[in-house]
């Protein structure tokens, strides 16, 4: 941009070109990317976290193939595409409004259908509710009519599936409702010329695409990573004027490190709300959704919650998921609380990947989240205990940290447990530990291998390092252990000895809790 020029609008919460080229807005230009695909026939996936950008890349497509030239003055694709000609398109979005039934989902589909013939100018109708025909006949006849092959253009696919994630059954009439639309692209093949399908999450093709194998998956294609979000290069360049006084480096602490197999990128609504914010960093993107569902699939499964920062996983642990079997990493990685560190080939040549927290904003949103649901703490409550464990970590206060941590403890309404064996593993006291910890922007190493073992934990806050073990005391009537067990099996196995050299104070501390009382009852500690 030329610094002469005003500063640009800000499009947030925009998701058409139209308006974000004619209102003078920043415009990322991604039909670089665009013109890679489609130049021949073509049919795409694409998964993404929410507020990624895909409605806006959806929106792009339709203008492209409707032949809008205006639209795409200066860009990348504008002296490349054939303007002669124009496309019929078909669109579906599902973003609006929620759908609660398989009958309110036909509705839906009926009106989106007589919407785009409508707009085509076609006189296609539904027989008896016929959807898979309706659908048949509006792709026949516009190809007919303008004598080229269709666009079907699939925004937010899966979100009347991800509408009643917490009803199984009502979840899976829904996708057999969805499976009756998008079965028809099979069969109309010949007619088609591009598909687009967006979401956030990828169902199986058996479960929902009824043999549409031809789509290809380009969620971890690593020539898309950036096709939705903001490269650190974007924000240099046409963000420039807008954050020209920016710690570069907070921001990506805070936003940046989504990644897809190729550059990182940022999430555009984190940045865009951070701009107008007067530059506050705040949970922008994370406040926006609701991740209710993953703290009860947490606890259903009674997910260690440390293993979040050491995991590694299959290609097809990532791939995609059933209503019927969901895995809480992969609805993680999908919607967007995990990316990929890095990838590598593992044993008998299989695709690994190794996953992590994107950044500071999903860390502590994430974990404050899982406090919530693992402790049922009111949030005046979590507030004042987070400020007080951290100032005991941070000033090394071991006793009043125990303190702390058995307030903690002694306030959760055990009674939300009834249903369920997840306070009597040690994995449970170990998962409220991790999130506190990890809300508060401590480093926390979960099960810290050394070449004795592993620590429980290794948790790094100011001037100290903090080798944890954790134990469970199944006695009706506790005695204090002497020694300390816990704390004997780290001097035992030296799991504090490689932070020996390090410039910090090293503090073993053995936490033994007991299931009776459900509550810690012994911490003892070394320096």
């Amino acid at each position: 941009m030329n610094p002469k020029t005003k500063m640009q609008n800000l499009p947030i919460g925009i998701n058409t070109l139209s308006s974000i080229r004619e209102n003078d807005m920043v415009y990322i230009d991604k039909t670089p990317l665009i013109w890679q695909m489609v130049q021949q026939p073509a049919r795409f996936f694409l998964s993404r976290p929410r507020r990624f950008g895909k409605s806006l890349l959806v929106d792009t497509f339709k203008e492209l193939f409707e032949g809008n030239r205006d639209l795409f003055s200066g860009l990348y694709i504008e002296d490349k595409w054939d303007w002669s000609k124009t496309y019929p398109v078909i669109k579906f979005d599902f973003a609006d409004g929620v759908i609660e039934s398989r009958a309110m989902l036909d509705i839906r589909i009926h009106k989106l259908l007589t919407e785009n013939q409508q707009r085509l100018g076609v006189t296609a109708s539904a027989v008896n509710n016929d959807i898979p025909g309706f659908f048949r006949d509006v792709i026949v006849q516009a190809r007919e009519k303008y004598g080229q092959k269709v666009i079907v253009l699939v925004d937010e696919y899966d979100k009347p599936i991800l509408d009643n994630i917490d009803y199984p059954e009502r979840a899976a009439e829904v996708r057999e409702g969805l499976k009756n639309l998008y079965s028809v692209l099979k069969g109309q093949d010949a007619h088609l010329q591009f598909i687009f399908m967006t979401g956030v999450t990828k169902f199986s093709k058996v479960s929902l695409f009824s043999g549409l194998n031809q789509l290809k998956d380009i969620t971890l294609d690593e020539r898309y990573a950036s096709i939705c979000g903001y490269t650190q290069m974007d924000l240099e360049t046409s963000f420039s004027k807008h954050l020209k006084d920016v710690n570069w480096q907070q921001l990506k602490d805070w936003y940046n490190g989504y990644q897809f197999l190729g550059e990182s990128v940022y999430n555009p609504y984190d940045i865009l709300l951070f701009i107008s914010g007067n530059y506050r960093y705040r949970n922008y993107w994370f406040e926006t959704g609701n991740p209710s569902f993953l703290i009860k699939l947490f606890q259903q499964k009674a997910y260690f919650l440390p293993d979040l920062e050491q995991l590694e996983v299959s290609e097809e642990i990532l791939d995609s998921f059933d209503i019927e079997s969901i895995d809480p990493v992969t609805l993680l990685f999908q919607s967007g609380y995990l990316t990929i560190e890095k990838a590598y080939s593992g044993f008998n040549g299989q695709f690994m990947f190794q996953l992590k927290v994107p950044n500071r904003e999903v860390r502590q949103a994430l974990n404050s989240h899982v406090i919530n649901g693992y402790t049922q703490t009111l949030a005046s409550e979590k507030l004042k205990i987070q400020h007080q464990v951290f100032d005991s970590l941070n000033q090394g206060d071991l006793p009043q940290l125990q303190t702390v941590l058995q307030r903690l403890f002694a306030s959760i309404p055990w009674r939300n447990f009834t249903n369920n064996e997840l306070p009597n593993s040690e994995g449970y006291y170990a998962s409220v530990l991790y999130a506190f910890f990890a809300s508060l922007n401590a480093t926390v190493i979960a099960e810290d291998i050394t070449s004795h073992g592993q620590a429980d934990m290794t948790v790094m806050l100011g001037d100290f390092i903090y080798v944890m073990e954790i134990k469970l005391d199944k006695s009706t009537d506790y005695q204090a252990q002497i020694p300390n067990s816990a704390l004997q099996q780290i001097q035992d196995k030296a799991y504090a000895q490689k932070y020996l050299n390090q410039d910090k104070k090293v503090i073993e501390v053995g936490l033994i809790f007991n299931q009776v009382q459900r509550n810690l009852v012994q911490l003892d500690w070394l320096s």
